[in-house]
């Protein structure tokens, strides 16, 4: 699913920003649209620029104190991904990049990946349970459940003792 959603947002986007940049050269004219391109790149680019410092910065001080920059983290991948869609020539890009970069939008961006990602865990973890076990998901010392199907026979316990 997600490969198709990806194949059309790269087939799709393109066309979409292709239109509204059509359609606002013809209400504001061609250099005034390109000029306006152009303003919100050189905006964005200085925004980048900003955020992208605060985010180390607050990404080493995070590391400095020994503690996980899972924030921090989550922040300076979203200032990346921002900077390369604003980099892309287009109003939705230079949108959705926006989003990313902003202090002030920023967190919401994260809150919204989080309960993505968290949805999908929780997806992928229903339909393991729904087929089983998977070979080699214990490791080495771990036993396998015995309401496995595939469990066979009882189950002696005992310790192995090793003659080199």
């Amino acid at each position: 699913m997600l490969p198709l959603l990806m194949f059309l947002a790269f087939l799709l986007v393109p066309v979409l920003e292709i239109y509204l940049i059509l359609q606002v050269g013809s209400l504001i004219g061609g250099w005034a649209t390109v000029a306006l391109l152009l303003a919100v790149s050189v905006l964005g680019a200085w925004v980048v620029r900003r955020e992208g410092r605060r985010a180390w910065r607050a990404l080493t001080e995070t590391f400095g104190r020994g503690q996980v920059p899972e924030r921090e983290l989550a922040d300076a991948a979203l200032v990346l991904v921002g900077g390369v869609l604003l980099l892309t020539p287009g109003f939705v890009t230079d949108l959705v990049g926006l989003a990313f970069v902003l202090p002030f939008t920023r967190p919401l961006v994260r809150r919204l990946l989080v309960l993505y990602a968290t949805r999908r865990v929780r997806a992928a973890e229903r339909r393991l349970a729904e087929q089983g076990v998977m070979p080699g998901m214990f490791p080495p010392g771990m036993h396998v459940p015995a309401d496995r199907p595939d469990a066979q026979g009882p189950v002696i316990r005992g310790e192995v003792i090793r003659e080199d």
